[in-house]
């Protein structure tokens, strides 16, 4: 997550280490980054957070965390992976992969940083980049960790084209979150914190099913979306 290394601004730590009982989320999403980009390469997680995906794709990529947030920046350290504060501190052409999970959706100028990313990218690199979708769910949650906005998969994709990516594939993902999202919105907790029971309880009976639902709803809905474009 990014925000200001000297304040260590991020609020939402806490639902951070709470979606560490999201064992088989968090297994989907690294197996779906293992998918943009080849054994060995040079990879870039923005925004690493507290390091959950980091630490389990470094035997994969070889990865530098772009991380703004000092306490965050001190959990990626104790775990020995390679941090800097910012993309302005990486050269541009030298990386072959970038992956970002749930953190555009906290950045102001978003577009700004997708033709960052762009730059840093070599010729034919690859992007991979998972954020939460649609506005309607936009609740409590968002609310207390920062995020801007949520995004539909048509205005993340011409996002990215008009940085200069090539879409190469683009899907709605968790399509059980989204009615799960929506009744958090209305009737869950007003302070947006999660409850771990209720994060144990959706991974291990719900989000199984959601990824077989997602096979017919993944153009339609879902709680999330994910693009994986390329640097021509």
């Amino acid at each position: 997550m990014m925000s200001t290394p000297e304040t260590d601004a991020y609020g939402g730590v806490d639902n951070l280490e709470v979606m560490s009982e999201a064992v088989r989320y968090t297994q989907f999403l690294v197996e779906l980054v293992k998918t943009g980009a080849p054994f060995g390469a040079a990879a870039v997680d923005f925004g690493a957070g507290t390091g959950t995906f980091a630490a389990r794709l470094r035997d994969h990529f070889r990865i530098t965390c772009v991380e703004s947030d000092g306490r965050l920046q001190r959990k990626l350290r104790a775990l020995d992976l390679a941090v800097v504060d910012e993309l302005a501190q990486l050269e541009r052409g030298s990386v072959d992969y970038i992956y970002s999970l749930n953190v555009l959706e906290h950045i102001a100028d978003d577009a700004e940083v997708a033709r960052q990313w762009h730059a840093l990218l070599r010729s034919s690199g690859t992007l991979f980049l998972y954020v939460p979708a649609f506005r309607v769910l936009y609740g409590p949650m968002d609310r207390k960790v920062g995020h801007l906005r949520r995004y539909r998969r048509p205005a993340l994709c011409r996002l990215l084209e008009s940085a200069g990516f090539e879409v190469t594939a683009a899907a709605y993902a968790d399509s059980l979150g989204f009615p799960a999202s929506l009744a958090a919105k209305y009737f869950g907790r007003r302070d947006g914190a999660l409850d771990p029971a209720a994060i144990r309880f959706y991974d291990r009976r719900v989000f199984p099913l959601s990824l077989e639902i997602d096979r017919a709803t993944r153009r339609l809905f879902g709680k999330n979306v994910w693009v994986l474009a390329r640097k021509p």
